[in-house]
Order: C-alpha cells, then structure tokens, then sequence
C-alpha cells in the first residue's frame, strides 16, 4: 500500500505543477521586470542624491564666500566653484573637434565613464572635477596641444 501511496502522491504533484505552470511563468516574468525597475529606480535616486549633495556642498561653500567677503583660498574651495554639467562637456568637445575617447584620453579617464558623464548618467569625482576644470579653464588651444601631447605619449 506504501507504493501506491507514493505513487498516488507523486502523479497529484506532478499535474499540479503542470497546471500551475503557465501561471507560475506569467509571474515569474513580472518579478523580473519588476526587479529591473526597481534596480533602474535605486540607480536614479543615487544619482540624484549625489547631485543633491554636489549642490548642497556648492551652496555651502558659495554661502560661506559670500558671508566672509574674502576670495577663497584653498584649492579644494576653488574647484568647488566649478559646476559641473554634462552640457559642458559636450561643448567643450565640440570645440575642440574630439571624439569621446580623446576627451577621455586628455582627462585621463576611461571613454566608458566620459560617456556617462556626457549622458548625464554619473557624475564626476572631485579628482575628475579637478581635472575638466582645468582642461575647461585653459582653453581650447592649450587644450588641443595637451591632446595632441597626449596621443603621442
């Protein structure tokens, strides 16, 4: 009676499994789409977040200037006076008549991440910042050099 039993017991599992097949896949589906929304959210709020806090830092230091009434003398405060957007970036490889992976090259960063600069889809570290800061401010004719410099080497 045992055999039976388990028999019995296997063939009522196994047609429910089948019967709930194409309802278990319908919502397998959805779990997964869902997940990759809610993944795509958390990316966005961190990027939002990071920029909220790149803004905060900027007020702060712009606040702190102005209440002082003295020019800032630090170099950390002097680059925090450079906003950041990818805009710039854009522009600034226009001008200069580039590709994406030389600009990456003249600021010494992979083309991936000047990509997603570009995009608007990460933001720069403070080094980074430092770094288009300075291609930014000296110009597209020093800027030129400094690629053609850097594309030799």
């Amino acid at each position: 009676m045992n055999t039976f039993s388990n028999a019995f017991r296997a063939e009522v599992v196994r047609m429910a499994r089948k019967e709930l097949k194409p309802e278990l896949q319908g919502m397998r589906k959805a779990i997964t789409s869902h997940r990759s929304e809610i993944a795509a959210l958390k990316r966005e709020v961190k990027s939002l977040t990071s920029r909220l806090k790149a803004a905060q830092r900027q007020t702060k230091v712009g606040d702190m200037a102005a209440s002082s009434g003295q020019p800032k003398v630090s170099k950390r405060a002097a680059h925090e006076d450079f906003v950041f957007a990818p805009e710039t970036l854009i522009q600034m490889r226009n001008a200069l008549g580039a590709t994406q992976l030389q600009m990456a090259d003249l600021l010494a960063v992979s083309a991936l991440s000047y990509g997603r600069w570009e995009k608007g889809q990460t933001y720069p570290r403070s080094k980074q910042l430092a770094k288009i800061e300075e291609v930014v401010r000296m110009g597209p004719v020093k800027a030129k050099k400094k690629m053609r410099q850097a594309a030799k080497g």
